[in-house]
């Protein structure tokens, strides 16, 4: 099997397109912002190829004229989703065009990217009628090199921009969640030096306290240069000498360091600097690490109080795409009592994550890996595994972020497992100081053994085993809850991942009767639920499904959804369900649960 696995990896495709540099903490840059209002052009029936959209042509001559202008026509937000800004709109998948024009002037020893935050789903970029370069994945940024194709003054930019589902996507033809298309994240015109810090590491050793470890990279294959790493409140300055590839490491010994945690989210500020290039950052040190069943942070045992939201606001219906969406969306969270959420189903905007670890809140980031993925299919591999390394190595300077999570909910296969095995390898590759997980909805109840138990060839590999178990939703109780024992994934850390049920706000019925859609039958659901918890003899920790009631297509019930997921613990409309005081009330006991253990 091993030879078959090295085999296939062996076969995969180099992926789409990639940048040759790559840029670390963009927003610890010299950039400008080209956010705003976007000229946009609806093209139906992908046309716009041909016609040479991406040029902008204007009629000079009286026999000339263009079917396609963005002049006076569709102007859209950038950031933001198309769905969400247009009536017309709100189910499209296809293609939309964006343009804008910028100016800028030329620097001596400098250096131009685009940097693009986030675009979905895949998109092709025109820069003054000239295309340079395409990426696939909604989620994760990227940047192209355009020094020598700028022009000093007015430049045009053209996205063409798809957000069709399709197979061999990620995800793939079905998900539970709005198919938002758009330039959804921010954009960027980054200037560097000539030579410039591209990568940087710096994080606590997995296990010790006073130890950090950097590392660093150049842009350059250059050996002999020199890179400064300061923390001023450590005092400490560390000099790194580069070798041959343009890389340098070190591991510097601190004395009192005080760790990131939820209830002191501290950061240090980092100034890195080498030829004349300079960065800063604010950086937390945390330990992240499994003993036996326990999750240990900072070597002490903590119980996961988590929840789920999406990228979403849901009052708007549209895409979260600014810090103060951020915000919103976060605190929230915080006034449940979580010190964890996960983010589900897909790895979140920056804002997010900054400010989660500013708020003392640990994250689990997820790739996109849901469900329905070809997972035979290598170009498929390739993309997951692309997104993966884009994910990490935007986020691996942020301490909140704590769990790299490569899929969820998938079935039991053996093109499955190998596909897992290749992105825990190239996850690893990266970043060994996070825990991997992944969400399995395997677990069942064995009527001859009397239990819950999950038969799954690949768990063992990761360091926590999530469950989403929907008990008395998609599931019937088999007995009492109080009554029902559970020995999945014996010896290591278990996390139940999703549970819950739907409820419109508001709505009020019989709590034994799932047909009610009531807050009612919700909130003893819970109840149930927490009772039967009690009896996992490895549990780490929860996480109930959804914080926010959100958006799906597929959730088309007339009067009860109406294209929403109702399993929200708050409403669309910003309402908090019975079911919210039970969570609430839970987590304030864990939390206590904690510090008594201290």
């Amino acid at each position: 099997m091993k030879k078959k696995l090295m085999l296939f990896l062996a076969l995969l495709p180099l992926g789409l397109w990639a940048s040759t540099d790559y840029i670390a903490n963009v927003y610890g840059r010299d950039y400008q912002l080209l956010n705003g209002k976007w000229a946009a052009i609806v093209d139906l029936y992908d046309a716009g190829v041909k016609a040479e959209i991406y040029k902008d042509k204007k009629a000079v001559k009286p026999e000339e004229f263009y079917e396609y202008s963005f002049d006076g026509g569709l102007r859209l937000n950038v950031p933001g989703d198309w769905n969400s800004q247009s009536p017309e709109l709100k189910y499209y998948e296809g293609t939309v065009w964006y343009a804008r024009h910028f100016n800028v002037q030329s620097q001596q020893g400098k250096r131009s990217f685009l940097y693009f935050c986030g675009v979905s789903y895949r998109c092709n970029i025109y820069l003054n009628g000239e295309k340079i370069g395409s990426h696939e994945g909604s989620f994760t940024p990227f940047q192209i090199e355009v020094g020598d194709k700028l022009k000093d003054g007015d430049n045009l930019l053209v996205l063409e921009v798809n957000n069709r589902r399709q197979k061999d996507a990620i995800p793939a033809m079905s998900f539970d969640w709005w198919n938002y298309g758009g330039i959804t994240r921010d954009v960027m015109l980054v200037t560097l030096p000539e030579t410039y810090i591209s990568d940087y590491f710096i994080r606590l050793d997995k296990h010790r306290p006073d130890i950090v470890l950097i590392d660093a990279e150049l842009s350059s294959e250059v050996a002999g240069k020199q890179i400064m790493v300061d923390i001023p409140q450590l005092k400490r300055t560390v000099t790194l000498t580069t070798d041959a590839a343009g890389k340098a490491s070190a591991a510097v010994k601190v004395r009192g360091l005080r760790r990131w945690s939820p209830d002191d989210p501290y950061l240090y500020g980092v100034r890195l600097s080498a030829d004349g290039d300079t960065i800063t950052d604010e950086i937390g040190f945390r330990n992240i690490e499994v003993r036996g069943t326990e999750v240990l942070l900072n070597g002490r045992p903590v119980f996961l109080r988590s929840v789920s939201f999406h990228e979403e606001i849901p009052q708007r219906m549209g895409r979260a795409c600014t810090p103060g969406d951020a915000m919103m969306l976060l605190s929230e969270a915080r006034d449940l009592g979580v010190n964890m959420v996960r983010l589900a189903h897909y790895q979140q905007n920056e804002y997010i994550v900054r400010q989660a670890e500013r708020m003392g809140i640990m994250l689990w980031q997820e790739i996109p890996v849901w469900q329905a993925i070809d997972f035979g299919n290598s170009e498929t591999l390739a993309k997951a595994s692309r997104m993966l390394r884009e994910t990490i190595m935007r986020d691996r300077n942020r301490c909140a972020d704590c769990f790299w999570g490569i899929a969820n909910e998938t079935q039991n296969t053996l093109e499955r497992n190998r596909f897992l095995a290749h992105l825990l390898k190239t996850g690893k590759d990266l970043d060994t100081t996070r825990l991997f997980v992944a969400a399995f909805d395997l677990a069942y109840f064995d009527k001859a053994e009397d239990k819950f138990v999950m038969h799954d060839d690949f768990y063992q590999n990761l360091d926590i085993v999530a469950i989403n178990k929907y008990m008395g939703w998609y599931a019937p109780w088999p007995k009492d809850p109080a009554d029902i024992r559970w020995e999945v994934a014996m010896g290591k850390p278990l996390f139940i991942s999703e549970f819950g049920c739907e409820a419109l706000y508001g709505q009020h019925g019989d709590e034994n009767m799932a047909s009610s859609w009531s807050e009612e039958y919700q909130a003893k659901l819970f109840r149930d639920n927490l009772r039967m918890f009690d009896n996992i003899p490895n549990l780490c920790g929860v996480s109930p499904w959804v914080l926010f009631d959100f958006r799906s297509p597929t959730r088309m019930h007339p009067t009860n959804q109406d294209g929403w997921n109702r399993k929200g613990l708050v409403s669309d409309q910003g309402q908090r369900k019975q079911a919210w005081y039970i969570m609430h009330d839970y987590y304030s006991k864990k939390k206590a649960d904690d510090k008594s253990r201290k």
